[in-house]
């Protein structure tokens, strides 16, 4: 019994975790970003391709 009291007190496994889920949280709100601003930068470089449509080249 006393292995598995040992195995109870433990903390490292603890800490291993919230790391774990703190990289994870960090790596949803860089996606979150990324997409956010590849979708801003998709939408203005659309408006820039509607705007030279008319422009003839040299």
């Amino acid at each position: 019994m006393s292995k598995f009291q040992r195995f109870l007190r433990e903390e490292d496994g603890a800490a291993a975790i919230e790391y774990g889920l703190l990289a994870g949280l960090i790596s949803v709100a860089i996606i979150t970003t990324v997409t956010l601003i590849g979708t801003n930068l998709n939408t203005v470089f659309g408006y820039v391709q509607t705007a030279l449509s008319g422009v003839k080249a040299p």
